[in-house]
Parts: structure tokens; sequence; C-alpha cells
């Protein structure tokens, strides 16, 4: 085998190399992330009637099930991210495409912020619209492959599942900042002044912010794995036609593995916040104020699961996750009716506990399934296919739910049901936590 980074004693100067990565990684997808979410709640609230002003008027429960549907347009483009993003990133390098991928989420982010609305120019405004959440879902295929890789392949002996768990909370992080600007513009301008125009400021707000993680992005230095595949001469010519002829049973493993987290998160960042506010008739900034203090719990117990998947194993700590997720989809719906917002936060936390043990260790996971010169291509485009199974249409599916049966606990029993899933798939794939991930691994 050949000697990677973990195997040499790590060098003062190694350790601040890679506290710059960890800090690159966790900025560049807190940001990304920001901007997928900040879409995400804004379709629950306030998109509907601004873009689908016709079905609004008519009947304002399916817009709201068509603009929950233009969150998971975007995860249908998101494997050709991954396909286009890996291809390159396995070949040109994690560092290109991570600064790639964190520019163009951000430009397609803030056009979004200046978009015309239905009332203004008709039918155009939801086929723009529809365009740029192509490019968000494009750019966000090919930012999570990176950003783990360049995470993990940096990791010393022992700490893969801890260094992959930072690019991980930067999903709880992004969900929490994008609840928490909602909240304050709500806050500041008031909610009428929100729906009419504010809604647009935390879109514009995601310039600053790509400017501050392209900058930390530019300083962080290229995986150490794919400096050694690129002296080796060893990248392959063809690596996705590779991966799918040796690697596909990985590929779709990795899919459903991830299929539970993903619908579950979903459920966090987008429809516990529209279902509470439109349908059980809370004040949305103290919904969004709860959710935001709930998702704390994601934060913490993704850093716990990527510490227990060193300790544990990667396979142990999400089954335990998954097993939580499991027993909670039905109950917390109870809380969360009761209208008692310490209730609904206990629901919430309690579920978040549950996404971050299955979320920590799976960068580290991942990254142990697939050889080297197609590793990028295989986490991306598996973490991308997942998304699509999982929570791409979660919210309008528990929308559509929630309409037909007017009973919100028979979204648990759909929750429960993806959960076996990802629970079965996850336990067929082999521990592999002590592999060389070197180029002869």
């Amino acid at each position: 085998m050949s000697s990677t980074t973990a195997a040499v004693p790590v060098s003062a100067e190694r350790r601040r190399e890679q506290r710059k990565v960890l800090a690159g990684t966790l900025v560049g997808t807190s940001i990304e992330w920001y901007d997928f979410f900040i879409y995400a709640q804004a379709a629950g609230l306030v998109l509907g009637p601004l873009f689908f002003a016709p079905v609004a008027k008519e009947n304002p429960g399916l817009a709201t099930i068509i603009s929950f549907a233009t969150i998971g347009i975007s995860f249908l483009f998101r494997p050709l991210g991954a396909i286009v993003a890996g291809h390159l990133g396995d070949r040109l390098g994690r560092k290109k495409m991570l600064v790639l991928t964190l520019i163009l989420m951000g430009a397609s982010t803030a056009l979004i912020g200046v978009l015309p609305t239905y009332a203004q120019i008709g039918i155009a405004a939801p086929i723009m619209l529809m365009l740029l959440r192509v490019l968000q879902g494009f750019s966000a295929g090919g930012e999570w492959g990176g950003a783990a890789l360049m995470a993990v392949e940096h990791a010393p002996k022992g700490k893969r599942s801890w260094f992959g768990a930072f690019p991980q909370i930067g999903v709880p992080i992004g969900m929490i900042l994008a609840t928490a600007v909602l909240w304050i513009i709500q806050q500041v301008i008031g909610q009428q002044a929100f729906l009419e125009w504010g809604w647009r400021l935390p879109f514009l707000f995601s310039i600053v912010l790509v400017f501050v993680g392209w900058v930390i992005r530019r300083a962080v230095e290229e995986s150490p794995i794919f400096a050694e595949l690129q002296a080796r001469k060893a990248e392959s010519s063809a690596p996705l036609g590779q991966l799918f002829k040796k690697n596909t049973k990985e590929v779709l493993l990795a899919a459903l593995i991830f299929i539970s987290n993903n619908a579950a998160g979903y459920l966090v960042i987008a429809f516990f916040i529209s279902y509470l506010s439109k349908t059980l008739g809370l004040p949305m900034p103290s919904v969004l104020l709860t959710t935001a203090l709930a998702s704390f719990g994601w934060l913490i117990f993704t850093l716990v699961g990527g510490y227990l998947g060193d300790k544990w194993g990667r396979k142990r700590t999400f089954q335990v996750g998954y097993t939580i997720i499991l027993l909670w989809a039905i109950p917390m719906w109870f809380l969360i009716d009761s209208k008692d917002l310490g209730l609904y936060f206990i629901a919430a936390f309690v579920l978040t506990i549950g996404l971050g043990l299955s979320y920590g260790p799976q960068a580290a996971l991942y990254a142990e399934m697939f050889p080297p010169h197609i590793r990028y291509s295989g986490v991306s485009i598996g973490y991308a296919l997942g998304t699509i199974l999982g929570g791409a249409f979660a919210p309008m599916i528990s929308e559509a739910i929630l309409k037909s049966t007017g009973q919100s606990w028979h979204i648990g029993i759909y929750l429960a049901g993806i959960t076996i899933i990802s629970l079965i798939a996850v336990s067929v794939v082999k521990e592999r936590k002590d592999v060389d991930l070197g180029v002869t691994a």
C-alpha cells in the first residue's frame, strides 16, 4: 500500500493546513447551503402567490404544493452537476471545483433576489425562477463531494469521520443562518413588508457570503491524495465510465443510505415552518426562531456523529441515528399538532439527534466506498441520487399527504418507510474505516 499523510507524524505546518481545510470546507458548505435553504424556506412562505399567482388565487394549497415542487426540480439536475464536477474534480482537482461551485451557487441565488414576479412579467417569471433553480441544483450537485473529500483526504489517521463532519455541519449552519436571517428581516421590517419586498433581501445577502467563502477557499491547498494521483499520473481517461462499470452497486447503496436523512432534513428545513405557520396558524417569526434553535441539535449531533464514527464505526453510528428517526417519525407529529412551540421544539430537536448521527460519518463512509481516481464522481453522484429519492420532493409529498388525509401523522408513515430502506442499505455496506485512501487503496 502507498503511504498517505495519515501515516507520517503531523508537523505544525501540516496541522495549520488541516485547520485551513476544515475552515474552508465548513465556511463554503455553510454558504452554499444557506443559498439553497433560503429558497426552500421562501418556497413554503412567499413564492407560491408571487410566482404562481393564477393558481394561488384559485387554490392556495395547490400553489404551495407547486412551490414545494420547485424545490425538487433543482434536485433533478444535481446528478448532472455531480457528473460534471465529479469528472472534472477527479481530473483537475477538488479545490478548483469547490471555488467554481461556490461562485455559481451564489450568482444564481442573488439573481433570484432581483427576479420580477408573475404580476410584473407574467409566465416569464416562473420560467426564469426555474432556470435559476436548475443552476442552484447543478452547483449543489458538485459542491458536497469536493468539500467532503477535501476534509476526509486531509484527515490524520483515525480521524476521517471527525474531519468529514466539518463540511457536514455546513448544512445545519446554513439552515440556522437562513432561518435567522428570515427572522431578523421580519422583525425589522414587519411581516407585510417581508411578503411584499423583504423576501428578496436574504437572496441578495448571498453576494457578501460568497465573497467571504471565495477568499477562504482560495487559500486551501489541494487534497494530498489528489496531488499523489497527479504525481503518479494515475488519473483515468474515463473515470465516469469506470465508475458505472465497476462501482454501480456502491453508487446505488450510497443513494439509498442517504434518502432518509435527506427527507427528514427537508421536513425541518422547509415543511415544518410552512405547516406550523400556514396550517396551524402560529406566528411565522416565532416558528422561524424555534426552528433555528432546534436546528442547533442538528449541528451538535453531526459533530457527535463524526466523533462516534471514528470510535464506533461508520455503520453503527448510522444505524443508531436511523433507529432514532424511525422511532420518532410518527410520535413527533402529535407534539407538533399541539400548537405549543415548546413541544414543537422538542419534536424537531429529537429528530435532529437522529439527523446528526446519520450525517456526521457520511463523508468518511462514502469516501471509503470508492477508489481515489473515481472517488469524487462516486460520492457526488451517489449523494445527488440520494437527494432526488429523499429530500427533493419530501415537502411536496408531505403537503400532498396532508391535503389528502387531513392527518399529519401519516407523513410519519412515509418517513418511517424510507428510513427502513436507508437502514437496510447502510447495514449492507462493509465497514472500512481502517482502509488506506491512497492511490493503491
